[in-house]
This record gives structure tokens, C-alpha cells and sequence, in this order.
């Protein structure tokens, strides 16, 4: 499935949006990336969000110190790192979200032997289909290349505040 990360925002309320213009996905590899959850398009200019859907690539969610934490030690970039949310809190919502927007606003991919997709990763969400993730001596085999083109400074995650990813 896809879905416009884009059309998924605008489609929230105001007072959704301000939840989740405040959150920080932790990425679960590599140097523990912190991505702002809504950021601002580095080519289209325009805010939309960024998150894994699967749940093995997020290790939880931080929020904007809104509280003026007196460990300074523990913000680092405006985010309260010192309190971790659960991954399946937001992520559960965001599904929510998803699916019910799906059918209005995504498209529910039924993956032919050729097709072939070139996705644009900073604004698209895309996710497998229930029941495709199981053994292929039950569902079929399923092969996927993926071919990554890494972008420069310019593809850092940015919020419209400023303020970019980081690494803890």
C-alpha cells in the first residue's frame, strides 16, 4: 500500500497537527537517528511527515521540551530526550490514520510479475499489505530490489522552525 504523507497531514486536525508537530521518531539502527515526524519537504516546500511504518525500525518517540526541563543535559536540539514514548503508541495511531484514509487518499497495490515503481521516499509512506509478510512456502515469493540514491545536506530532515535531525 501507499499512501501521501503530504495529503495524510492536511487530512488531520488543527489539534492533531499540533500533536504531531511536536514528536520525534528515534530510528531503531545505525546511529539512532532522531527524524522530526513533520518536517518540511526539502524540493517541494511543503510540510509533510516522515516515519517508518514498521515496527522493528522504531525504537520510540520523543517529544519537544515544552515543559522547560530542568535537565538540560537531556534536550538536546529542543527535544526531551530524557522520556521516551513507546513505538506503538504513535505508530498505532498512525496506522489508525492510515487505514482509514487508505481508500480516499492511497492506493492499494495489487503487484503484478513486471511492475515496477520508482517512489519518491521523503513523502510517500508505503507498507506491505496483510498477509504478505509470511513464509513463501505459504504466501508466494516475494522479490523486491531497492535501489537507494542517497541526497546531500539539502535532504536532511528539516521542520519549518529550523531545527533538523539529529543522532543521540
Amino acid at each position: 500500500h501507499f499512501i501521501p504523507l503530504k495529503e495524510l497531514y492536511d487530512s488531520f486536525s488543527l489539534e492533531e497537527r499540533n500533536h504531531y508537530n511536536k514528536l520525534w521518531m528515534a530510528a531503531g539502527r545505525r546511529e539512532s537517528p532522531v527524524h522530526p515526524l513533520v518536517y518540511k519537504h526539502p524540493f517541494r516546500d511543503e510540510e509533510t511527515m516522515l516515519f517508518h511504518c514498521g515496527r522493528p525500525f522504531v525504537s520510540g518517540w520523543y517529544c519537544d521540551d515544552t515543559d522547560n526541563n530542568d535537565n538540560a543535559a537531556m534536550v538536546v536540539n529542543g527535544v526531551d530526550t530524557s522520556k521516551m514514548i513507546h513505538p506503538s503508541v504513535i505508530q498505532d495511531q498512525l496506522t489508525n490514520k492510515i487505514e482509514s484514509k487508505l481508500d480516499e487518499i492511497g492506493i492499494r497495490m495489487k503487484w503484478e510479475e513486471g511492475d515496477f515503481m520508482i517512489s519518491d521516499n521523503l513523502g510517500l509512506a508505503h507498507f506491505a499489505s496483510e498477509g504478505t509478510q509470511g513464509r513463501s512456502d505459504s504466501v508466494g515469493l516475494r522479490v523486491l530490489h531497492r535501489t537507494t540514491v542517497v541526497g546531500g545536506r539539502e535532504t536532511i530532515p528539516s521542520k519549518l522552525d529550523g531545527r533538523k535531525s539529529f543522532t543521540l
